[in-house]
């Protein structure tokens, strides 16, 4: 096989939660430019409809699943729809997320639970939908977005709640990446440092400056510049590679 074809996802399955978000657009394009089906999920069905239009000039075969990855069932239906008008499930993809900061002393409690609930259990119950397919089959890749927040605590922005739940994500691929090694199942997490995404944008410029201060490559990054991380851990290029979590922050975890 060449390196070419390492790469190629053509007639692969995948989900893309969270794609109606910043990254999870570039992700979506990243994997069917490569030739792979993509089903996005979200619970802003107009955002998928934009980038599902978008996703056409690559491939007919998008479908939009409008979902709350929170709760069980829906997942659970979003899977069996997945199923049914794609065929199967090659790749997910675990982009959905959220941020709510506060002082610790000061969080609310609803805040902390929404973002727990977001960002770990929600990933939680999509890997293990998705999971029992691709146990039967023998074969899969899934690909949870963590954060560098995982491995540092950020600053000037307060925000306990999320890089608890980021560091959950990289112990939960972890320890699903050992469950299902026998299965050949990879499980690895991409932690992303600062991206511009219209997230980001909203903390203005006395924040971005912080940021750069604080990152040896002086720059934040763009969405484009994870395209190449999600396909390589979606490719057969990485089919020795799990429970692994990639990092793709800008220096910023050196110092």
């Amino acid at each position: 096989m060449s390196v070419r074809e390492l790469f190629e996802l053509t007639d692969q399955k995948a989900i893309v939660t969270g794609a109606g978000g910043g990254i999870g657009r570039g992700l979506c394009a990243a994997l069917t430019e490569m030739g792979a089906d993509v089903a996005l999920v979200d619970t802003n069905r107009s955002n998928m409809e934009e980038v599902a239009e978008e996703l056409r000039r690559y491939t007919r075969n998008v479908i939009i699943c409008e979902t709350d990855v929170t709760k069980a069932a829906q997942v659970e239906g979003m899977v069996s729809k997945v199923l049914k008008e794609l065929g199967g499930i090659d790749i997910l993809v675990n982009c959905a997320g959220i941020a709510r900061g506060a002082p610790a002393e000061e969080m609310k409690e609803e805040d902390w639970d929404s973002v727990i609930d977001v960002n770990l259990k929600a990933m939680f119950l999509c890997c293990r939908a998705v999971a029992r397919h691709m146990i039967a089959k023998r074969k899969g890749k899934i690909i949870n977005i963590a954060s560098m927040s995982a491995r540092i605590v950020n600053r000037p922005q307060t925000q306990i709640n999320y890089n608890a739940s980021k560091a959950g994500v990289v112990a939960l691929t972890k320890s699903l990446a050992a469950e299902w090694a026998k299965y050949n199942i990879n499980v690895n997490s991409l932690s992303p440092g600062y991206i511009l995404t219209p997230l980001t944008r909203k903390r203005g410029p006395e924040y971005h400056e912080k940021w750069k201060s604080l990152t040896p490559m002086e720059r934040l990054g763009e969405v484009s510049e994870l395209k190449g991380a999600v396909v390589y851990l979606a490719s057969q290029a990485s089919s020795y590679m799990t429970g692994h979590d990639l990092v793709v922050d800008g220096g910023y975890t050196v110092w």
